[in-house]
Order: C-alpha cells, then structure tokens, then sequence
C-alpha cells in the first residue's frame, strides 16, 4: 500500500495562462464560433431575455438549497475545429445533449462553486472569482477539456449577473449561489479528449448555511474509504471526486454525525472533512500556537475560502500557520493533553463549520468550542472576517470585485 510519507513528493502544479489568439471567426450554423486557437470572447456576448419571469422564492430561513433557479443561464460552446462560440445569456432551460455524451458515461466534467452578495448600497460583488477561475481552468486542463481566459469568463458571468440581479438576495447571510460547469458532449462513446463541450453557468438564491445559529457539529474519521490519492484528481473539482462518498457520508449519518473526516495512508493522514477543508488550531509540544492545515500536494482541493483563511491569519501575524501533514494520532494526542483549541473546516457554502467531536475507532474524543457550545472564538473571528469582505463592509487587498 503506498505511503503518505510519499505525498510530500507531489507538487502542486499551477495553471498555465492560455494565450488568447485573435483571428477572423468562421460562423457554425446559428452560432458564431472563435478559431482552435482563441478562447472565450466576453465582446461576442449576446442576451435573449426571458419572456416571462419565474416567481421568486421567499428570502428567508426556510429558503432551501439549489432548488430554485434564476430566470437565466450563460452558455458558451466549445468545438476542437472552431474554437469557442459566441457566449449567450438565454432563459434557464433542460440540456439537451447526446445520450453518447462522454459527461455521462466518463465523467469527463468538472464545476465550480461561488457566491454574488449585495452590499448596504445595492451593488453586487463577487468573492475572489480570479480563484475560481484558475481552479475551473486547472480542472479543465486535467480532464483533457478546453481551458480559457479566467478574466473574459468573468466578464461574462458579470453581465449574466447583472440580468438576473433581481435573484441576489439583498439580506445579510444570503447570496446567489453560482455554478460554472464544463461538460463533454461530444456524441460518441469512447474514452477520448473531448471533442465538443458546453460551459454553462446556473445561479440559485441561498439563504445561511446554519439555519439555527454557528453551531459545532460532530465528524466521523473514515480509515476505509478514501476521498483522493497521490496522482488522482483530488486537487480538482470534478464530479467524480463527489459522488463516491455517498456511501460514507450516509454511513456517516446513520450513526449520527454530519460529516465523514477523510484519511489518507497507513499513518491515517488527516486531509478533509466531507467537501471541505480541514483546519486544527492547537498548541504545539513545545507550547507555541498554530493553525494548521493539509498541503496542497496534489490530493487536497485548493479551495478558496481555505487560501483566504490562510491570508487573513498570515496578516494577523498572532500565531503560526501551517500546511503541513499531520496524522490522527497526531490530532487523538493533542486532545488527550488539552492542546487542541479549536477546529474547523471551512468551504464556500458554509464559510467556516466548527467541530466540537470526533470519532475515530470506535471512540469519540470531545473538541473544545465556545461558550454555550457555541463556535470558538477564531472560527466566529474568521467567519465575521470574511462575511464583512464578501459584502463589502471591509476591504482587504482586491478580494471584493464589485459590478458595476
């Protein structure tokens, strides 16, 4: 069985720009298409406006997950000959692709997850969408599929925003959830780069992640299933890293807890709690405090609301941060010395989750939190934090972009 000792050996590896060629477009059918060589072309971009409006949900508590979609959707096509179309913001509406579609039978797709908020003033603003720009980008270029310019690709989803600006949630603790997906559709069986594909965006309005207040939750440590490995897709966002921890995660609740805290090797590396990232902040054995975090070796999604969490503490300048490995025994014997401070894992969706127990072997070991059993004081610091950049209370570096 390999070693995660032989982890430390997997770099990373970052996004190479693509080079944006501009040469006369030939035109495929209805659509205009852009040569082999150019990517996305926010200029193209064409509207066609719903003729009527779907009626929007409620903005409050009871507002549920991914349910109800916004009036539109963008669409841009991609062929190897012609290059990518004209991107399109058109009414929401079912896909329509080839039963043979590699996306079905392959996998061969991968998406994005990020957020649109409005501030005090009414103005729309996006959470480091760079980010998620390169990690779509990164996805892409693993699966054989197209990559593209991260800035035009913005451009466009900045107009599909302001569209369907009337779904953007103007309460604090709401936002519209944002989907960037890229699918195979080429109509052919075989495994094969893609020879066709679709990048379409969705958005959804959501409400907070904790409908009943910050409140820890409890985790299971799972030695058997594994979420990545060395070499694997883990440092991408696609949908074969989702759909095999099902069966754990629903394991995982019959027995009452939220989440499944993935491992990795003989040693039981540490690596990340259900669809996020895992951070520990502890004291060391030689008494110093730090907040540390898996590496980004190759088998740990670079998630962006993780990056953030990283900068922001880095800036602070209170204690240290790390990204390093560290086992569950490591984690079992801070807890049984009173070391461990806090834990959390942190993602998009919920920005910071506290935990306040883990099982592991058949043995639950209690995480300390704050007072009335409520979030600790770094995990509540670091959620404010990012909410007040995010809506546009507080500016740190360029994170918030604002559409105007």
């Amino acid at each position: 069985m390999l070693s995660v000792k032989s982890l430390k050996g997997f770099q990373y590896h970052a996004f190479t720009a693509f080079v944006h060629v501009v040469m006369p477009r030939p035109t495929w059918g209805s659509r205009t298409f852009a040569t082999s060589g150019s990517s996305i072309d926010s200029s193209l971009l064409k509207i066609q406006r719903a003729t009527a409006l779907k009626p929007k949900p409620v903005f409050d508590n009871s507002l549920p997950f991914g349910k109800f979609f916004t009036d539109h959707m963008l669409e841009i096509e991609w062929d190897e000959k012609d290059g990518f179309s004209a991107p399109q913001i058109v009414p929401h509406h079912p896909l329509s692709i080839d039963a043979a579609a590699p996306c079905l039978h392959y996998g061969v797709q991968c998406f994005e997850g990020m957020k649109a908020y409005k501030d005090k003033s009414g103005v729309v603003r996006l959470f480091r969408p760079d980010k998620n720009m390169k990690r779509l980008n990164d996805s892409c270029q693993r699966l054989s599929m197209p990559m593209f310019d991260g800035n035009q690709f913005i451009e466009c989803l900045k107009q599909f925003l302001k569209v369907d600006r009337d779904w953007i949630p103007d309460k604090d603790g709401f936002s519209l959830y944002i989907r960037p997906t890229v699918i195979a559709t080429s109509s052919s069986l075989g495994v094969h780069p893609a020879h066709h594909a679709l990048f379409y965006v969705i958005a959804c309005p959501v409400g907070p992640y904790f409908k009943d207040g910050f409140a820890p939750v409890k985790v299971l440590a799972e030695s058997k299933f594994k979420r990545a490995w060395p070499g694997g897709t883990g440092c991408n966002k696609v949908g074969g890293n989702y759909a095999p921890g099902l069966l754990p995660q629903k394991m995982a609740a019959q027995q009452g807890y939220s989440q499944v805290l993935w491992l990795f090797g003989e040693e039981d590396y540490v690596t990340e709690v259900g669809s996020m990232n895992f951070f520990v902040f502890w004291k060391r054995a030689d008494g110093k405090r730090e907040l540390i975090t898996a590496p980004l070796d190759g088998t740990i999604l670079p998630g962006v609301t993780r990056d953030s969490i990283l900068e922001l503490t880095r800036e602070w300048r209170e204690f240290e941060v790390s990204e390093k490995t560290f086992t569950m025994a490591d984690l079992i014997n801070a807890a049984n010395e009173g070391r461990v401070i806090e834990i959390f894992g942190a993602g998009t969706a919920a920005i910071v989750s506290p935990i306040n127990g883990i099982s592991y072997m058949g043995k639950e070991y209690a995480i300390p939190c704050g007072k009335d059993g409520r979030a600790g004081e770094l995990s509540t610091r670091l959620f404010h934090e990012l909410c007040d950049i995010q809506y546009g209370r507080k500016q740190f570096r360029d994170w918030s972009v604002a559409i105007h």
